[in-house]
């Protein structure tokens, strides 16, 4: 997994870092190819980064409850510049307010996102997702 290449950031004017530092740990640990483009992240710089990599998944965090303005347009944005195979995972504080999540999933889900994750997700579910979503063993 050591050439698989991962892109991971906090979309937006989001500068919560704690997460983010979490999810690189993490994926570097599962043998992932990390690249950590830290905080304030705009798409054009997730989509930079991915296409510069060959990226085979991009993580968005999002913890100040505006991801679903920051993340609009993301999905199309990416296949516009060709990055039709490349996995969108997104989670943390998606929306402002408490909500149900089944409906901020679909929402996501609608925008292009692969895999959707609620405030508090375990990391190592995401990896497990990932794993399997690319087709690598355990």
């Amino acid at each position: 997994m050591g050439n698989t290449t991962v892109v991971i950031g906090v979309i937006g004017a989001d500068v919560h870092a704690v997460g983010n530092r979490i999810i690189d740990y993490a994926l570097r640990q599962a043998d992932f190819n990390v690249v950590n483009l830290g905080v304030m992240v705009s798409q054009k710089e997730f989509v930079d980064a991915a296409i510069e990599t060959k990226a085979s998944a991009i993580f968005v965090s999002s913890l100040y409850g505006q991801g679903e303005l920051d993340c609009r347009g993301f999905g199309d944005y990416c296949k516009e510049a060709g990055l039709n195979n490349v996995l969108l995972y997104v989670g943390g504080n998606l929306v402002i307010g408490k909500s149900e999540f089944a409906p901020v999933e679909a929402k996501f889900k609608a925008m292009g996102f692969h895999r959707v994750y609620p405030p508090g997700s375990d990391i190592a579910i995401g990896i497990e997702d990932l794993k399997a979503d690319l087709g690598l063993g355990k």
